[in-house]
């Protein structure tokens, strides 16, 4: 008789358990496939007294571990090289970041931008955009004065405290 409770009758629906509550394997399957699909951890289902429950362990986060560069010589000069190419470091006094955030020299793509190397600028006067969270905030200039260097180029992530333009 044991054996009876454990095979599932014709319907596609188990034997009813002592419990008298029948679990449509169906059913089951498809809360199983929503999971996977929808990339949940858990869905419940509520039918009158029925309620059935799927839940699946979340997938593990793998890290990324990186091993240390090999110590030869081609790999030493590489940082000497990039070391060259990098600008100088920008000014004390220039214009930097408020957020983090992708930078815009210009109101549209393709359009002119607000400021070039050489303009003059009054206090107020829009630098450049700095789009995060989808909100286009203006940096607006500090001072008046010319427009030395930018130190960005247009649609750049740049990072909070990062210096974008130099005004003399």
């Amino acid at each position: 008789m044991a054996d009876d409770k454990a095979k599932p009758a014709e319907s596609g629906m188990a034997k009813p358990a002592e419990s008298g509550m029948r679990i449509d394997a169906k059913l089951v399957r498809e809360l199983a496939e929503l999971l996977s699909a929808n990339e949940l951890t858990e869905i419940e289902v509520e039918d009158g007294n029925r309620k059935i429950r799927v839940r699946r362990e979340a997938a593990p986060v793998h890290v990324a571990h990186h091993s240390p560069a090999p110590l030869f010589a081609p790999a030493a000069a590489a940082p000497a090289a990039a070391a060259a190419d990098a600008p100088a470091a920008a000014p004390v006094d220039a214009v930097k970041s408020p957020m983090v955030g992708t930078v815009f020299l210009s109101a549209e793509p393709g359009g002119k931008v607000f400021v070039a190397p050489g303009d003059a600028v009054k206090a107020g006067d829009t630098l450049m955009i700095i789009e995060a969270m989808k909100v286009m905030n203006p940096i607006l200039a500090p001072k008046a004065g010319t427009v030395r260097q930018l130190l960005v180029a247009d649609a750049q992530p740049v990072e909070y405290d990062q210096p974008l333009v130099v005004i003399d």
